[in-house]
């Protein structure tokens, strides 16, 4: 039987709601395989969280702790140590998570230390457990078996609908805790953007500006447009880069895959690794005064013109919407 260990992640003591689509990938892989799907919390504290996880019954017949100072804050040298100590404990098969930017970086290293493969940004379960991912910044899609004792796999949290408790509760079980280490990293501080406008990557609106916004005040019309509509911010890498927005906003291959319900794109041409972040939008809507822009290609509704002549336009009509 192949059981399934799903590593959870905490904000504020409490499950991180961009867990809940991993966990459904690992259900499936689970059902599949005909095994049981397990959690694993690492924390230097980790029973109120396991207990709290474990009750909330999402579908893990066990939720596993371990406990170490090393574990927070967060470094993926101590969490691949921890992961891999929890894999022969358990004697778990399959493990995985949503493929947020942390378990990018401590299950690759933890697949590494064990030399099992790992399927990154999973799309779909097939048979016998068969994953799909995209390949080629998202231009095809490539089916992987993994063979070995033990497998790994981020899954994209656009691409699985979250998982729902309210199922029985499972057991918490504690494990010893392993030589963690750090190898010498050490976290100096901490910086959380403040925001009043929901998770890019959980928002249900999502509205980005690019490169041809020109600077960062332009933004500004973008930001209005953005509340109005109840959604978050985005923005193309060549934005980030130029300094316009913070990192943290970039949608694309490098940055946030979003699949909101509406992806608002404002003067972003199109490139395939933006493309490759947001294509799984329900309705595209792209504003771009190049009408060769490839943006157009996957755009459900194109208006070509210029951002400061359309933007504000816009604005009137969302607010006149929201007024009646």
């Amino acid at each position: 039987m192949s059981n399934v260990l799903v590593v959870l992640e905490f904000a504020d003591g409490k499950l991180k709601s961009s867990c809940l689509p991993g966990i459904t990938c690992a259900k499936q892989i689970a059902d599949t395989n005909g095994g049981e799907l397990h959690f694993l919390v690492l924390a230097a504290e980790p029973s109120p969280l396991a207990q709290a996880v474990a009750g909330a019954g999402l579908g893990a017949t066990t939720v596993h702790t371990m406990a170490s100072p090393a574990f927070e804050p967060f470094t993926a040298e101590a969490w691949a140590d921890g992961i891999v100590a929890a894999v022969h404990a358990t004697n778990a098969s399959v493990v995985g998570g949503t493929a947020s930017s942390s378990l990018r970086d401590a299950l690759p290293r933890a697949a590494a230390l064990l030399d099992a493969a790992l399927t990154s940004e999973v799309t779909a379960v097939g048979a016998e457990a068969v994953l799909t991912r995209p390949i080629s910044a998202g231009r095809a899609l490539l089916e992987q078996a993994s063979s070995g004792d033990v497998a790994f796999f981020t899954a994209r949290g656009s691409e699985f609908p979250p998982t729902e408790g309210g199922g029985a509760a499972a057991t918490v079980s504690e494990l010893e805790t392993a030589e963690v280490s750090t190898r010498g990293v050490s976290v100096v501080d901490i910086q959380k953007t403040k925001s009043t406008r929901p998770a890019l990557s959980e928002a249900d609106v999502v509205v980005s500006g690019g490169r041809g916004m020109r600077e960062g005040d332009n933004f500004k019309v973008l930001e209005e447009l953005t509340d109005l509509l109840g959604g978050a911010l985005g923005a193309s890498r060549a934005a980030t880069d130029a300094g316009m927005v913070p990192p943290d906003l970039q949608v694309g291959q490098t940055g946030k895959i979003v699949a909101p319900n509406l992806y608002i794109a404002v003067a972003i041409s199109g490139a395939i690794q933006h493309l490759a972040g947001m294509k799984g939008s329900k309705t595209i809507v792209a504003v771009n005064k190049d009408e060769e822009a490839p943006i157009f290609q996957v755009a459900d509704y194109g208006l070509v013109g210029k951002w400061e002549e359309e933007l504000p336009k816009i604005l009137e009509l969302v607010k006149a919407a929201k007024a009646g």
